[in-house]
């Protein structure tokens, strides 16, 4: 036989060889991926992760790039997607394993992965493995897909893949699906590469939507003026036309009704997911709430003050018997809290102390911090120097494990004090040197990991940078008004 029929039969046995094999991989519905991943999103939905904000945004990123890589491969045409590395963290369900990881802190356990799969059906159960969950339930589905390689009147696999020689693909100029799996499986972006990639498109949506930033900002302004707030926040990473459309309901009312708004004057609002006021006394105005409910909210202010002044008092006294440990409320590391159940956590809290008499000298802790947790039973010292103390916990215990960790609570804060420093001082030589237009972090990104960050890209120096707004996250993403999320810890 010539070489050109040669090459034509060849060609035919690889066409139809590619034309099989998207036959046996095609993907699950959506229905089907959903139920698959039921073990999974139990373990990590972000509604289960209330009461732990760093963890549900870190499960909510990411689940929003999973939801999109398994949406790209149910795509018609869809060959092949971009490794994608994720990071979730894993509550224990009945779904999870026997044998588990060491946990966190926190009492969950972290898991990052990086998916290079072209299937749904490979990707689900890539995901189920990574994160040590069970997969009884994916028998059919794999049984089904087993079925759709083998006939049933003979019950042997009537196609088996040709492993062509590695001529052949230079020959034909076809891709070696061997070595392109192996290239995928080491493609994780450098920042240099990415950055180049995505600048364009993350400098057109940015542009895109500087009329409605200045407007954002303009509004934002003239409220605060208006009504002589100390400052305006949103809970949430929203969007800048998310957080517009929240403005702008804030100022019809005001002009519908500016005697409302009075009571408003020297506080900080939060635009948050329900109204009221939280433990640092920021007024929460809920984005789902309607007008009434926010007028109502204003008119109850005079009885939140109450509340705050008899919070501030129980504060001083716990202070004073706990060898002036101060109890605060950090809002970046708990989560929102009404003012109403931080006042009942302190009640409780010092009913009890006052019912057990402790020695401690007054001045002994003097200093320190504490958080107040209701779902606890033993107290813990926090990485960042702050002790975590449960409403319900032993007294006796209490004392000795305070005056024990004090030396080491100490050497954290001042750790945390030193890191912060640097970060500041980091982060002010990159907008400097790089010509950025802003740089920030996720709350989940440690002051550790941003000086690591920070440090590569002043190594990096990346022409791409200038003028960005840069985002440091777990994960690469061009968010919808142009801000960039790198990872802190992307490749040089």
């Amino acid at each position: 036989m010539s070489a050109i029929p040669l090459l034509r039969c060849t060609i035919r046995l690889q066409r139809k060889h590619v034309a099989t094999h998207a036959v046996q991989q095609r993907a699950l519905s959506g229905a089907e991926a959903v139920n698959a991943l039921r073990p999974f999103y139990f373990a990590v939905h972000p509604d289960f992760f209330g009461k732990y904000p760093k963890e549900r945004e870190v499960n909510e990123n990411s689940l929003k790039r999973l939801n999109g890589y398994l949406e790209n491969l149910q795509k018609p045409g869809s060959r092949s997607v971009q490794p994608m590395k994720l990071t979730f963290y894993l509550r224990n369900t009945k779904y999870s394993s026997k044998v588990q990881p060491e946990l966190l802190s926190s009492g969950f356990r972290s898991v990052s992965f990086t998916l290079h799969t072209n299937d749904v059906l490979s990707t689900v159960m890539d995901v189920l493995t990574s994160c040590s969950l069970p997969m009884e339930h994916m028998k059919g589905l794999t049984a089904s897909k087993a079925a759709s390689k083998s006939p049933t009147e003979t019950g042997k696999p009537f196609y088996r893949t040709i492993k062509w020689d590695k001529s052949y693909y230079t020959f034909t100029g076809f891709k070696d699906p061997e070595q392109e799996l192996q290239q995928a499986q080491r493609a994780e972006p450098t920042l240099s590469v990415w950055l180049r990639n995505n600048e364009p498109e993350a400098t057109k949506k940015h542009d895109a939507s500087l009329p409605r930033r200045e407007e954002l900002n303009r509004l934002k302004r003239e409220l605060c003026r208006r009504f002589n707030l100390t400052d305006i926040r949103w809970q949430r990473s929203w969007g800048v036309s998310h957080r517009y459309c929240q403005l702008q309901s804030l100022s019809r009312l005001s002009h519908q009704n500016p005697e409302a708004l009075i009571n408003l004057q020297g506080h900080t609002v939060v635009f948050a997911d329900q109204s009221g006021m939280d433990a640092s006394g920021h007024v929460m105005l809920g984005t789902m709430d309607v007008h009434h409910q926010w007028t109502k909210l204003f008119e109850q202010l005079p009885g939140y003050h109450s509340l705050q002044q008899q919070t501030h008092w129980l504060k001083e006294r716990i202070s004073l018997l706990l060898g002036g440990t101060q109890v605060v409320h950090m809002d970046r590391l708990g989560p929102v809290q009404p003012i109403a159940e931080h006042y009942s956590s302190l009640n409780t809290f010092h009913k009890r102390l006052m019912s057990h008499h402790l020695r401690l000298h007054p001045r002994s802790l003097q200093g320190l911090t504490m958080l107040l947790e209701n779902d606890r039973s033993n107290p813990s010292l926090h990485e960042m120097g702050h002790f975590i103390i449960p409403i319900k916990c032993d007294l006796p215990t209490l004392q000795v494990f305070l005056q024990n960790h004090a030396p080491e609570a100490r050497r954290r804060i001042q750790r945390k004090n030193q890191l912060q420093a640097e970060e500041e001082a980091v982060v002010k030589l990159c907008l400097e040197t790089l010509s950025l237009r802003s740089l920030s972090k996720e709350p989940s990104v440690s002051p550790a990991q941003m000086i690591q960050c920070c440090e590569r890209l002043l190594e990096q120096r990346s022409p791409h940078m200038q003028g960005l707004q840069i985002c440091v996250s777990h994960f690469y993403s061009v968010m919808q008004d142009g801000d960039l999320c790198v990872p802190w810890d992307c490749k040089s």
